[in-house]
């Protein structure tokens, strides 16, 4: 697969295949990050939809061509929260989209129990760095928030995971 900046550059040309070969790229990590902030399927398509349609039509804004996976994302988790507060609700984890587990239903059901007994805000740091795949400094920058405060978020998430909610075979939250 081409280089993101080169398939960047061409398509700041006009190059309309380069574009699609580039959201081709994130479209799983921008489809799995809508998801769960969003937990509903027309919500879901109209964000990506808008975010595919802002990033064509903006495209020429963008100003260091290795940055338009951070640059897309933010696009995405705008759309996103522009539906959230328009229906004034929080997302949760859905885990179809999660690592397949061994130990069966019983543990996917766990784990999103589990996920889903995090405060909204500690949900939103989980889904931006784990799914979204945006570093703390990337997810500070986004949220308006110090970068300490999405640090802690995440501690203070895995901590609460990690003490609510364990199988006795291992952690359902793998540290990283």
């Amino acid at each position: 697969m081409k280089s993101v900046k080169a398939l960047v550059k061409k398509a700041k040309r006009g190059d309309g295949d380069a574009f699609v070969l580039l959201v081709k790229q994130y479209e799983d990590v921008l489809y799995r990050t809508a998801n769960r902030m969003l937990n509903n399927d027309e919500d879901v398509a109209d964000a990506l939809q808008d975010t595919i349609m802002s990033a064509y039509e903006k495209l020429h804004t963008l100003r260091k061509d290795e940055y338009f996976n951070t640059w897309i994302y933010k696009i995405l988790l705008n759309k996103c929260n522009s539906l959230l507060n328009k229906r004034k609700s929080y997302s949760t984890f859905d885990v179809h989209v999660l690592p397949e587990q061994t130990n069966g239903d019983f543990q996917n059901i766990e784990l999103e129990d589990a996920l889903n007994s995090l405060n909204p805000d500690y949900k939103t740091a989980f889904s931006l760095y784990y799914i979204a795949g945006l570093n703390t400094k990337e997810i500070s920058t986004f949220l308006k928030e110090p970068e300490g405060t999405i640090k802690s978020r995440l501690s203070r998430g895995k901590l609460l995971l990690r003490n609510n909610y364990y199988k006795s075979e291992g952690e359902i939250l793998n540290e990283n």
